[in-house]
């Protein structure tokens, strides 16, 4: 196993792990303290002009900020999907996590297909056993053929 060298997964043991997550450079966590130093600036802002007499920029300025953190809340939920294929004990997991739901799918390997969804940059479909998931949403469509056939030769070697 130690001689199998994988572009997309990390071996350990007796077991390959694919870990696919989308490209995020701000976490949720980091997102919050930036909104909360935009809604502090702008508020300042429009207390300013309230106390100037300019009181219609203070309803403008909360519609705005209710705008962005709608906005930002759309993207803090899903900064933290992404895929986890496991290859282990003669079983394949595949979880999904997506908008913080998370999808658990068990295949035995023996019995599993992996294949292009429709055509050559398309999704991964993983099934057996009745069961069909779709991976790779996290990988660039021209990798995906690269990612699959990781994924078959993980399931042919171990």
């Amino acid at each position: 196993m130690s001689d199998l060298a994988f572009r997309f997964a990390c071996t350990s043991g007796g077991e390959v792990d694919w870990r696919l997550r989308r490209n995020c450079s701000v976490t949720p966590a980091q997102l919050a303290w930036f909104y909360g130093s935009i809604c502090l600036v702008s508020t300042v802002i429009a207390g300013l002009c309230w106390h100037l007499g300019a009181k219609l920029v203070m309803v403008f300025t909360g519609i705005e900020l209710l705008v962005v953190g709608v906005a930002f809340m759309v993207f803090a939920r899903h900064a933290t999907d992404g895929e986890r294929i496991l290859l282990k004990e003669g079983r394949l997991l595949v979880e999904l996590e997506q908008a913080g739901r998370l999808v658990r799918t068990e295949f035995q390997s023996d019995w599993v297909r992996v294949e292009p969804k429709g055509g050559h940059l398309s999704l991964i479909e993983v099934s057996g056993q009745g069961r069909t998931v779709e991976v790779g949403r996290f990988v660039r469509p021209e990798l995906r053929p690269v990612l699959a056939s990781e994924i078959r030769r993980a399931l042919r070697t171990l």
